[in-house]
């Protein structure tokens, strides 16, 4: 399905995408702003994700955020990543403009103050706590970021490197932030929906068109050096079973072999047909589960096999059978029964998402971001040009034992 839409931008650099369905009575409104958790200060860690809870406080005008969305009858959420923050809306066409007026409003005059701060500030901590301090295996990302990143600020989750940071996250360092990261020229808006671009364009003017551009914010992060050793960690917490998470490195998001790396995840170990999972689960019986993802990183990014061993079961043994997959993929290749197979599941998720009308608002401002909202229409094809020789050789390029991060997580005994 080719996905329309119209763009144009705003003074003050507000990208703006409109893209019309005229089957729907509601609309998606959606908000990404070019920041994520790569552009903090390595000592000031996890402010990305505490301004997704902090632009739910309130503005100066508008006290409470979702009061008015509910009485219009819409519905919001928001999500942090290290490459991006999205804040996204769906509520009835006929109440469009409280989306412009919500959205507008808090990036003209976010409610600065120690109490709004105190309570979100508060909130992080105990998400921290309860899902990565406390929680069994919670702290793995910590771990295997910092050991398979050296310079990169991927080398920290979206949460933040340590609790101290959040906890000790003055009111003059989370302005500096916004003022640095929210403005006009650093966010792209798409409105999906039963509305005209000329519609969209007056609305935006209204709503949006007077926020100052602020300065230009430029991006500087350190590139990571290829990795030149194998290494390894080794964690013992209280935990049921014994688990590896071993990471090695791929390429950024607009690379032709991260497309490659995406369908090597969808063979190896998405699912219970899977190579991993038929052979190391249900053959030889060394892993109760085990999946093979990556993190779809802007930035080159990783390719992960996770898995919990079954007890009993020697964790270096369990180590050498995952790794001697990996190889025999570099070596053998792909059928290409397999490789149609995973490129037919891609087409079926990328279709099933396109039907939501928040998807398509989101993703053409995902693309757009990446440098042209067309991409959505051919992202498919990328993945249709994918070969079984080509993913061979991409196969070759990351299961290099020197690019390989293996963290070892045991239970005490």
């Amino acid at each position: 399905m080719q996905i329309t839409f119209d763009r144009f931008t705003l003074e003050n650099g507000l990208r703006v995408l409109v893209h019309q369905d005229t089957t729907t009575p509601m609309v998606a409104f959606n908000v990404l702003y070019d920041v994520g958790a790569r552009d903090e200060d390595a000592s000031k860690t996890g402010f990305a994700h505490l301004f997704e809870h902090l632009m739910f406080g309130g503005s100066e005008n508008i006290p409470s955020y979702d009061e008015p969305l509910q009485m219009a009858g819409g519905e919001n959420n928001a999500y942090t990543t290290n490459d991006i923050t999205n804040y996204y809306i769906q509520l009835p066409i006929q109440n469009i403009e409280t989306a412009f007026w919500l959205e507008s409003d808090r990036l003209k005059s976010l409610a600065f103050n120690d109490k709004s701060l105190d309570v979100q500030r508060k909130v992080v901590s105990e998400e921290f706590k309860e899902h990565y301090l406390n929680k069994p295996y919670g702290d793995t990302w910590h771990h295997l970021r910092q050991l398979a990143y050296q310079q990169h600020p991927y080398q920290w989750m979206t949460i933040g490197k340590e609790l101290k940071h959040i906890e000790e996250a003055k009111l003059e360092d989370v302005k500096a932030f916004f003022f640095k990261h929210y403005r006009p020229g650093n966010a792209v808006l798409c409105v999906a929906g039963n509305v005209t671009t000329e519609q969209i364009k007056q609305l935006a003017e209204k709503w949006f068109g007077d926020i100052p551009a602020g300065e230009k914010y430029s991006r500087n992060i350190p590139k990571e050096p290829a990795q030149i050793d194998a290494r390894v960690q080794t964690v013992y917490a209280d935990v049921p079973l014994d688990a590896i998470y071993k990471a090695w490195h791929i390429d950024g998001r607009l690379s032709p072999s991260y497309y490659a790396a995406d369908l090597i995840t969808e063979i190896m170990g998405n699912g219970f047909a899977s190579r991993l999972y038929q052979r190391l689960v249900k053959e030889q019986q060394l892993f109760s589960n085990i999946s093979c993802y990556h993190t779809g990183s802007l930035d080159p990014g990783l390719l992960i096999v996770e898995g919990k061993i079954v007890e009993g079961v020697a964790i270096e043994k369990a180590n050498e059978a995952v790794e001697k997959e990996m190889l025999a993929l570099a070596e053998n290749g792909v059928t290409e029964d397999e490789l149609s197979k995973a490129k037919n599941k891609i087409e079926a998720m990328i279709e099933f998402e396109d039907m939501s009308i928040l998807s398509r608002a989101n993703n053409l401002a995902f693309y757009e971001l990446l440098g042209d909202a067309d991409l959505i229409n051919s992202e498919l094809e990328r993945y249709q040009n994918v070969t079984a020789a080509f993913l061979q050789e991409t196969a070759r390029n990351i299961f290099r034992p020197e690019n390989c991060s293996t963290l070892l997580y045991r239970k005490k005994i």
